[in-house]
């Protein structure tokens, strides 16, 4: 677990950290995001004891970066935005000098970094030099170099960037993989990744936390409403009926589909969108209309993070 308590960072009079404070939990991916300049950097910076903040604390598993930093690292696994990669090394040649620098007895190397390769699946480039890989195969050997010492916190700082659709696939892959064991703090301004594997956000802005919370539920506070699309077979106006008179279903208006089926959006005022889904299902079930889509219409992370970044809503939770 990493704790952030009112972060501040200084440079002369300007605040690029200005009381920052969250918390990542155990096993938890949490997306970490903001506009160019709004401190994201300056902040993984400091949780990484890279530098250090002019007031506020960080602990890393009850260590606090400041006053325990050699406990405090060895918690950690980095990987930055250009990994720290020597050209003219192998991966080999790379990994065991990594070990070497965090100390990892030799008796236990070879296991370790055996594991390490395949998550990674770079071991069919092991005795290349870094400098002839591509870049997916570069970013995967960064990764590797975050996790030699086994720490149980890894924080990733655009994993995915300069990468090809493929090759951005299988680091998510591996990313969720990875968080089964690890707590991960993923930076990124591809927000449809962050959307897809982060179990939580945080949005700072100027320096500040402008929103923390599940992306699902920073959708709802946008929107106000859970909204659903419901493509189905069955008479329009009947259906819009019957689902007008399930409990928690404000509204249901019927859409115009070019489609040969039907189109129903509906929106839910609800803390609990389950229950309503589940009603939906046995309704429409027992009137014989089938179901072929049931999707949500909530507010993308893109749009929720331009509406709080832009200043128009959003909070802390």
């Amino acid at each position: 677990m990493i704790e952030i308590n009112n972060l501040v960072k200084r440079y002369g009079d300007k605040k690029a950290v200005n009381g920052i404070s969250f918390t990542v939990n155990d096993d938890e991916i949490l997306g970490f995001l903001g506009p160019n300049g709004a401190g994201k950097t300056t902040t993984m910076n400091i949780i990484t004891g890279y530098i250090s903040s002019t007031s506020g604390t960080v602990k890393v598993n009850g260590h606090d970066i400041l006053e325990e930093p050699e406990l405090a690292k060895k918690e950690i696994g980095y990987l930055p935005e250009n990994p720290p990669l020597y050209y003219d090394m192998t991966v080999r040649e790379y990994l065991n000098y990594i070990c070497d620098l965090k100390g990892v007895a030799k008796e236990r190397r070879k296991n370790q970094l055996d594991r390490i390769l395949a998550m990674v699946k770079i071991d069919d480039v092991y005795d290349r030099l870094i400098g002839n890989l591509s870049k997916g195969y570069k970013q995967r050997v960064g990764i590797a170099q975050a996790m030699v010492g086994n720490p149980p916190i890894l924080i990733l700082d655009e994993p995915t960037v300069g990468l090809d659709p493929n090759q951005i696939i299988e680091i998510r892959k591996l990313i969720k993989s990875l968080s089964k064991s690890h707590s991960i703090i993923i930076s990124s301004h591809i927000l449809s990744e962050i959307q897809e594997i982060a179990d939580r956000v945080v949005i700072i802005n100027r320096g500040k936390v402008a929103a923390i919370d599940t992306i699902g539920d920073l959708s709802k506070r946008l929107s106000g409403q859970t909204k659903l699309l419901m493509v189905f077979k069955g008479p329009v106006k009947d259906c819009a009926n019957a689902v007008r008179q399930i409990p928690g279903v404000a509204s249901a208006v019927p859409r115009l589909s070019d489609k040969m089926v039907s189109e129903l959006e509906i929106s839910i005022v609800t803390d609990d969108s389950y229950k309503v889904r589940t009603a939906l299902f046995f309704m429409m079930a027992q009137k014989g209309w089938p179901v072929l889509e049931l999707r949500s219409m909530d507010p993308s992370l893109e749009e929720v993070f331009l509406n709080i970044t832009s200043g128009k809503r959003g909070g802390k939770k």
